[in-house]
């Protein structure tokens, strides 16, 4: 019934309108008998009739440029339709609203207001008129960020636009034009003048598009010819300005469209300083905005303030500024009655309000379910990691504790081996060494046998004996010598080394400095330093298919320098994925202050270097 009814009104209404369009009367006439026969007649009494009659007045309002009027009738459409729940209309009208207050330089208001006609549009099943809608609104979007210098913004919402409009069915290459145009002027406001002349040359490239479009095509010619100055391409200037000029006084001698060419052309000419030229545009410029009283005036004043020197300036820069304050509060006056008008609505809305507080109240208790849920989630999930990295922990310090044990075991045998040496270099030295030498003065006291034999032989044991003293002397010396200090962790990495490439097939070769004192430094260092060698080892057999693996240990300035080396299949370094085993590699390196550098090449191999200060 409602959809027939629907049917019926809109019908009714259209007709009407039909037969009043028929009688070629202008839109005031039109409007005073929509207001008599309709909105003011006592017998109107369908709500649907009345919200479309409120709406066409609005319409015609807002192209006669009565902004107050207009949206005074567009708000009463509105809540109507509100009422009617029709949707399609509500969206129609917020359109037309959002519009009076970019106009309006309500940018904010209209911002909002459009987001509301485009959150309904979307929930409805998308027609070749829902999507004409769509696109009017993006198109506006545009504008308004636009006007708020966000260009970003801007060019998005005339694509989403363009893009709409290229898909609506009829004659719409009007429209089309209109959003390149657009979007070319976001571009080269943004400063990004090839994509604007890209846009612009599409526009102009439109066959007969001068003919049939002269006004258009005199915009887009002039909006051609400001980018290429911008972009300081002045080779096909200042002509095409002329001819965009000429083209719209064709269509209107020094009409609105003239204004701007007008204002480029002393741009230009006030560039390549012939202040005269520009002087006359500029005032041509101001001449007829003065018609309209608008910020085109503002900006023909602004410019003759730039143009002209010495008092001339100052009085176009104070008649700018004053003009710029009357318009702000002819605007502001326009958005206090939008405000106004708003406000009559709130006796209006308070009959939702019970109704409204029930479902906000389910909200909240919805809300605070889904809330509650959540966060319990999260407690139990927040648990079970807990208890994972408690877990790790655990197993962490098992692995420290069993690799002191080993260290303190090492340090054990060192210090055993250390004392057995020097108990066999004492007892080497003050027994043996003792005895060898009593018998070696034995002999040289025999050594009184003139007899060439017995000199001979004599002399060959006493030198003998010599050397057989400086022997032990040396192993003495040597056994004395702790030459093993710090060794255990490096026997430690030598059986790790051993052990890891014996069982993944590979040859190995480990270089080791002895200057490093590994005793001083600590055991949290040695185990991550064991650690990366292993992680190491593993990538390396898991991923590279090496076949030989060289590490080295050296000391530069305090800092223990760490090479692993393979001739594998090596990697592109910038594009490989961050694995578990790198992320724990570079969590150790963290935990020493260290560094690592990875490089590698493919069908070379692969270097690690880290890089340990002992402190």
């Amino acid at each position: 019934m409602y959809h027939l009814r629907f049917f019926t009104t809109s019908l009714l209404f259209f007709l009407f309108c039909i037969e009043l369009n028929a009688q070629d009367r202008g839109s005031e006439y039109l409007i005073d008998s929509i207001q008599k026969n309709i909105l003011n007649s006592p017998k109107s009494n369908d709500s649907l009739l009345i919200a479309n009659s409120h709406y066409r007045v609005g319409e015609l309002y807002r192209y006669a440029f009565k902004a107050d009027s207009a949206y005074y009738h567009y708000h009463k459409a509105e809540k109507y339709y509100k009422k009617l729940e029709a949707d399609f209309q509500l969206a129609r009208v917020l359109y037309g609203i959002a519009v009076i207050q970019k106009n309006e330089k309500d940018m904010t208001g209209s911002e909002l207001t459009s987001v509301a006609a485009i959150s309904i549009l979307e929930g409805l099943d998308e027609t070749n008129e829902i999507r004409k809608y769509k696109s009017y609104v993006y198109n506006n979007l545009g504008l308004v960020f636009g006007q708020l210098e966000q260009y970003d913004e801007s060019i998005s919402y005339y694509k989403k636009s363009l893009n709409l409009k290229q898909k609506l069915s009829g004659d719409n290459e009007l429209t089309v034009i209109k959003s390149k145009n657009n979007l070319a002027l976001s571009y080269k406001n943004a400063g990004i003048f090839d994509l604007a002349l890209k846009y612009y040359s599409q526009i102009l490239n439109t066959e007969d598009f001068a003919k049939r479009f002269p006004d258009i095509y005199a915009l887009v010619l002039d909006n051609y010819a400001h980018t290429l100055f911008l972009s300081n391409d002045f080779k096909n200037l200042p002509k095409l300005y002329f001819d965009a000029l000429k083209v719209t006084d064709s269509v209107n001698p020094n009409g609105y469209n003239s204004i701007i060419i007008n204002q480029h052309l002393a741009e230009y000419y006030n560039t390549i300083n012939n202040k005269d030229l520009a002087k006359y545009y500029a005032y041509k410029a101001k001449d007829i905005s003065e018609k309209y009283h608008n910020d085109d005036l503002l900006k023909s004043l602004l410019l003759l303030s730039k143009i002209e020197q010495g008092e001339k300036a100052a009085e176009h820069l104070k008649t700018y500024v004053k003009l710029s304050d009357s318009l702000q509060k002819a605007e502001r006056s326009i958005r206090n009655k939008f405000a106004r008008i708003r406000f009559e609505t709130k006796q209006i809305e308070q009959e939702n309000i019970r109704i409204a507080k029930e479902r906000m109240w389910l909200l909240i208790i919805s809300v605070v379910i889904v809330l509650a849920s959540f966060l319990l989630y999260l407690v139990i999930s927040q648990r079970n990691k807990n208890k994972e990295l408690q877990f790790i922990q655990k197993q962490q310090e098992t692995n420290e504790e069993i690799y002191n044990l080993m260290l303190s075991q090492n340090e054990s045998i060192e210090e055993a081996r250390t004392l057995e040496k020097k108990r066999i270099s004492e007892e080497l030295h003050d027994g043996v060494l003792g005895r060898l030498f009593g018998t070696r003065l034995s002999l040289d006291s025999l050594n009184m046998n003139n007899s060439v034999d017995a000199i001979k032989t004599r002399s060959q044991y006493i030198e003998e004996l010599k050397t057989i003293e400086e022997d032990i002397r040396k192993v003495s010396h040597e056994l004395n010598t702790d030459f093993v200090s710090g060794s255990g962790f490096v026997d430690i990495i030598k059986t790790l080394v051993e052990t890891q490439t014996l069982a993944y097939g590979l040859s190995h070769e480990l270089d080791h400095h002895d200057d490093i004192n590994w005793d001083s430094v600590s055991n949290k260092k040695k185990i991550h330093i064991y650690r990366i060698i292993q992680e190491n080892l593993h990538n390396i057999y898991k991923h590279a298919g090496a076949s030989h693996v060289k590490i080295s240990f050296k000391l530069k300035n305090n800092v223990i320098c760490l090479k692993i080396e393979d001739d594998g299949s090596g990697f592109d370094v910038n594009k490989a994925k961050s694995g578990i085993g790198l992320k724990n590699m570079n969590s150790r390196i963290k935990e020493i202050n260290g560094t690592l550098l990875i490089n590698s090449e493919k069908d070379i191999g692969t270097k690690v270097t880290i890089e340990a200060p002992i402190p």
